[in-house]
């Protein structure tokens, strides 16, 4: 038999793989079942705490809101739910004496831990490019409604952008928005200069009773600027070029984990484009791409946790070793966000130093378990 040959044939699911895999999925589903009535009970009672607080909702209001919000959540403990899943499928198993009857007869842990991995690797691609875009579009919605239901975004609200291209760039305060007529009210505009070598200097402060975008344009009306060494002018009215579209200046940017996946570059595009910075938008993307490895790192460390043989005793130690310490890693990744997000590291360092350290400890664990 070839090489290639030997490599499809160790490749192939037999029987033996099949049951394990089914066996995972029986666990995974009760596993993601009971964190998710967990993580929806804790949300029904936040918001009505909450948003329910400000405004009289209705149970099945709460309710709805619930269901847009908790999907979010629980996609991020994901994780978690392999960790525990595969955990508690392999002890079964182990508890059963068949994981002792598959090495008795010549399988290798490998046989049925890789596919095991293989199965959560698959998961994460489809978490991310599907169930987490679809999680991420209805945190949006249920961050617009909470809004839009709290009242946080009224008309007392200051309002902050910032625009501009290589050659200029404005600062723009307002200090409330006129949503019902698409205006900010009680405008100031600070303009800047860029020159050829990317040195930004103060140029104008214009300070206006209300502004309006339209067509690239913002309208001002009774407007005064000044420019350094000059005297200040006044305007009935007055228009500046503008970079953004009409909607921008009443919108804020979504934030990172309202973002959809396949929409994360060209967030990242449009956020660097307004002058701000993206460091929290490229650490979430990297943290998406990293996701797949996570899952199945986690799924490989619960795994060789519950190899050991029973009659080895400890098994619950093991058990309670793998739970620790898949919490250690959870919190290594929450450590490295916050590194990321302050830039004291690089995006995808924070994103990618997690899974890898713990792919690496479950497959060191693993070695050590199969091999001695």
């Amino acid at each position: 038999m070839s090489a290639a040959d030997q490599t499809r044939t160790w490749l192939r699911l037999g029987r033996i793989e099949r049951y394990v895999l089914v066996q995972q999925a029986r666990s995974l589903a009760i596993a993601l079942g009971v964190i998710s009535a967990l993580i929806m009970l804790i949300d029904f009672v936040e918001i009505s705490r909450g948003v329910g607080s400000d405004v009289d909702l209705s149970a099945v209001r709460i309710l709805g809101l619930m269901l847009l919000k908790s999907p979010q959540v629980i996609v991020q403990l994901l994780p978690f739910v392999f960790l525990f899943g595969t955990l508690a499928a392999f002890v079964a198993l182990n508890r059963r004496s068949e994981l002792i009857a598959m090495r008795a007869a010549g399988l290798s842990a490998w046989r049925f831990v890789l596919p095991a991995a293989g199965a959560a690797f698959l998961f994460g691609v489809i978490t991310v490019t599907a169930l987490g875009p679809l999680a991420a579009s209805a945190d949006g919605l249920f961050q617009r409604e909470r809004t839009r239901l709290s009242g946080s975004a009224n008309a007392s609200e200051t309002v902050w952008i910032r625009e501009g291209d290589d050659t200029r760039q404005m600062v723009i305060r307002a200090d409330r928005q006129d949503r019902a007529n698409a205006r900010l009210l009680g405008v100031t505009f600070f303009i800047y200069a860029t020159d050829d070598e990317g040195h930004r200097s103060f140029r104008e402060r214009i300070d206006a009773a209300s502004a309006s975008l339209n067509a690239g344009r913002w309208r001002l009306l009774d407007a005064v600027g000044a420019q350094i060494g000059q005297r200040a002018v006044r305007y009935e009215t007055l228009d500046l070029l503008s970079s953004l579209a009409d909607e921008e200046a009443f919108e804020r940017f979504a934030r990172p984990q309202s973002t959809p996946f396949w929409s994360l570059p060209g967030q990242i595009g449009r956020v660097e484009a307004a002058g701000f910075s993206s460091t929290a938008y490229r650490l979430r993307l990297q943290q998406l791409l990293a996701t797949p490895l996570m899952f199945a790192a986690m799924s490989i460390l619960a795994a060789a946790f519950s190899l050991r043989l029973m009659r080895l005793g400890d098994l619950a130690r093991m058990s309670l070793a793998a739970v620790v310490l898949g919490f250690g890693f959870f919190f290594v990744n929450q450590a490295a966000s916050a590194f990321g997000s302050a830039e004291v590291i690089p995006p995808w360092l924070a994103a990618w130093l997690p899974p890898l350290l713990t792919a690496l400890a479950a497959f060191t664990l693993l070695f050590y378990t199969e091999d001695g």
